[in-house]
């Protein structure tokens, strides 16, 4: 059974900035030299931003000495995480978008959708995320693991995103 987790990360910043951010290669490439600190190899695999909306494709390599034990036990690589994010094209009310990762001969799956929103004091994106992990009698405490990492990985984001937006628009 898959497990669900929905993250909201609330800014000061208009909509519409933050768009723009996210519609910014630099912003990709800033945010990779950032995870560069955590494991070296990471970079933007492609990038495309139009009128019709944007999409990023990340690569990750995370070693296997770096990982949870649970994890170490299904993965006996260093594991590569792909992930691809995309938003429509901007709308003032709600921006809609989705994002998964994926992981060479990996155990699982994750998929998401994204919106963003305007609010009375910013915005607002908002994240619903499920993971599902197809090894028997550990799935459940894999995909909890997920979960926990990507809450991380989330505040992280909104963070990194609030202090690029301040200091690049």
């Amino acid at each position: 059974m898959a497990r669900r987790l929905s993250y909201s990360a609330r800014f000061t910043h208009p909509a519409e900035t933050l768009y723009q951010a996210q519609s910014t290669r630099q912003y990709w490439d800033d945010m990779m030299a950032g995870f560069q600190m955590i494991s070296p190899h990471c970079a933007v695999d492609s990038f495309t931003a139009d009128e019709t909306g944007m999409k990023v494709v990340l690569k990750q390599t995370i070693g296997r000495d770096q990982l949870p034990a649970l994890a170490q036990t299904v993965l006996m690589k260093d594991m590569v995480i792909t992930r691809e994010e995309t938003f429509g094209a901007f709308d003032p009310d709600n921006t809609k978008g989705d994002y998964t990762a994926s992981i060479p001969a990996g155990p699982g799956s994750l998929q998401g959708w994204q919106e963003l929103f305007p609010t009375e004091t910013g915005c607002t994106i908002r994240k619903t995320t499920e993971v599902k992990v197809f090894i028997p009698f550990v799935n459940g405490k894999l995909e909890q693991l997920m979960l926990v990492n990507l809450v991380d990985l989330f505040r992280a984001e909104a963070e990194y995103a609030a202090d690029w937006v301040k200091k690049n628009l």
